[in-house]
């Protein structure tokens, strides 16, 4: 096991020496001769147990010091050392941040060692705690994820990686995957969890008003504008959350670049520049690199955005998290539509884990929702899954189709030369549809279309 750190630090050479000397046997012993040095191996030794330091020094004296060694490792025990009949200095110190204090002379070296070994037991527990804080604040933070999969777990050991850094992360994935989740861990778990955290729904805004709610505005800089701050403004201190980036069109993107290069901005309708302290985190469900080959986002802005990479996954590529993510909703909507719905049965779960989820856990939690919204009973059966849901089983399965003959039937094709595309469309469909002798289920498998599709349809046509 390594030894406790401590830096002794003494104007006085041979005071320094002598109290390394007896120490190091059992502790790894740094000297310093004035506090800028000090200071200096406060920084470069993170892992510090403890500061012994005399009170009388050359420049900043053993309080300053004490002080400031506080500011830059909290955690670090500090022990002052003065002159005898100098106990309001020890006072002062200890309302400084001094953990105890020894006067001069030494001359009871067990009591001198028996004090040290007091304050590096205290700061040991100082980072027992601190390090169980930590642990907590992640639970927290990651709470409001549900699932074990190999695939969350990635996602999950990125945001406790990223968050204490102050990178730009982009986070990719499908909508209703948890992206702005995703983001509001990082937020609580970063330095700034105590800050706003600011969202923007790009998507949502038309150009002109997207610009005026990111950078602000003064009055009159358009028809109806007020003073009023920006998003990068109102994050200052905390993160803002560009969800939907690739949405934005060149003209934003252009700003946004700037402001990232340069921290600085300008409201619309003034000319003075404003700077802000926030940490941006952007999410898009679309491929920004491939709007990039196409001209559409600007290659620059993607390489700012793209420090941290973050992929949320769809929820068909972990769909082992079903169950536990409908035992959550259900749970919570039970909650609070009385409490009546306590399980789902196997058959329902079955139901659910085969579908493809197109609308990721999003979709999922509406689905529980409305099934617990709706049941009859306690415990959820198939009878509660909605409709859409067991139909679409036909032409969605979730493992992949049996192999096929080596000549399988193909669609009928007639022959309608100068019909119009509607035409010829309605003709395939019902010849497929005679073929299958009116099975709706074989006729839509054979054409590649869902049931309910094959309904409407027929339904367009006045043909049941």
């Amino acid at each position: 096991m390594a030894k406790a750190k401590i830096l002794i630090v003494d104007d006085e050479k041979p005071t320094r020496d002598v109290m390394a000397r007896i120490l190091s046997g059992t502790y790894e012993c740094l000297t310093a001769p004035d506090a800028d040095l000090a200071l200096r191996a406060v920084a470069d030794n993170p892992d510090l147990s403890l500061l012994v330091t005399d009170y009388k020094m050359p420049g900043k004296n053993g309080i300053e010091l004490i002080k400031a060694a506080k500011e830059a490792n909290p955690a670090l025990a500090c022990i002052l050392i003065t002159a005898f009949g100098e106990i309001e200095l020890a006072v002062e110190a200890m309302k400084d941040g001094a953990d105890d204090f020894l006067t001069k002379p030494i001359t009871n070296l067990a009591q001198m060692e028996m004090r040290v070994a007091k304050a590096i037991e205290k700061n040991a527990l100082v980072r027992k705690v601190e390090a169980l804080q930590q642990q907590v604040d992640e639970t927290r933070s990651l709470d409001s994820f549900t699932g074990k999969s190999p695939a969350m777990e990635k996602v999950y050991r990125l945001i406790r990686k990223v968050a204490p850094t102050e990178a730009t992360v982009l986070i990719e994935g499908p909508s209703g995957s948890g992206k702005e989740l995703t983001a509001r861990a990082i937020h609580q778990l970063s330095k700034r969890a105590d800050g706003p955290f600011v969202a923007v729904e790009c998507a949502s805004l038309p150009s002109t008003l997207l610009e005026a709610e990111l950078f602000g505005a003064v009055k009159g800089a358009f028809t109806g504008a007020l003073d009023r701050a920006g998003c990068f403004e109102t994050a200052h201190g905390g993160t803002l959350f560009l969800d939907e980036i690739g949405e934005i069109d060149q003209n934003v993107q252009v700003k946004l670049l700037r402001v990232l290069e340069s921290r600085t901005f300008q409201r619309l309708g003034e000319t003075k520049d404003r700077t802000s302290d926030f940490r941006l985190v952007a999410a898009t469900n679309k491929n920004l690199a491939k709007l990039v080959y196409e001209g559409k986002f600007r290659e620059d802005l993607y390489y700012r955005l793209n420090v941290i990479d973050i992929r949320t996954p769809a929820l068909a590529e972990h769909k082992e998290d079903i169950a536990p993510l409908v035992s959550k909703f259900i749970r919570e909507f039970s909650a609070e539509n009385g409490g009546t719905v306590k399980s789902i049965d196997a058959k329902a779960l079955k139901l659910l884990e085969d579908y493809s989820w197109p609308g990721n856990v999003r979709q999922l939690r509406n689905t529980v929702e409305k099934m617990v919204v709706l049941a009859s009973g306690d415990r959820l059966t198939a009878e509660d899954v909605p409709e859409e849901l067991s139909e679409d089983r036909a032409f969605q399965p979730s493992t992949p189709p049996p192999l096929q003959p080596s000549n399988p039937p193909q669609p009928i094709q007639p022959s309608l030369s100068g019909a119009t595309l509607a035409e010829q469309e309605k003709a395939q469909i019902l010849a497929v549809l005679a073929d299958c002798k009116n099975n709706k289920s074989k006729a839509a498998l054979r054409l590649g279309i869902s049931r309910r599709t094959l309904h409407r349809k027929l339904n367009e046509w006045s043909l049941t």
